[in-house]
């Protein structure tokens, strides 16, 4: 299915979402399935470090985006938004904010890293429009 012409929307659903990844390797914060019919305006990324220690965060959109969140990228590739940026000790960093916010359309997804297992807490905020 084609994602929904913005002019003709039928439904605007403010949502939330959050992680902590466990590991070190990239996973699904968000996924939108090729046949969802939604188009989610990304308004807000956050990542919040929990740890007395700086640790890295890379943010990404990803090409394929029909898997779970916390599960790992299947296929595609990934498009930084942020790579390795430091998110210094109990501190916050805005990865994305609605001065840059972006559209993640049917069949991808918004993929993350933390540097450090455990350290790092995603907060994605955004609106599905169908």
């Amino acid at each position: 299915m084609a994602n929904p012409n913005l002019t003709n929307i039928s439904s605007i659903t403010g949502n939330t979402t959050y992680f902590v990844p466990t590991g070190t390797t990239a996973v699904v914060l968000l996924a939108n399935a090729a046949s969802s019919g939604v188009v989610n305006k990304i308004n807000s990324i956050t990542v919040a470090n929990t740890t007395g220690t700086a640790a890295s965060a890379t943010v990404s959109v990803y090409t394929n985006g029909a898997v779970a969140q916390g599960s790992a990228p299947s296929g595609g590739t990934a498009y930084p938004i942020i790579s390795a940026g430091s998110v210094p000790a109990n501190s916050t960093f805005i990865a994305l904010d609605k001065s840059t916010s972006l559209y993640l359309q049917e069949g991808t997804s918004i993929s993350i890293t933390s540097g450090t297992a455990s350290a790092l807490t995603f907060v994605v905020s955004y609106e599905a429009i169908s």
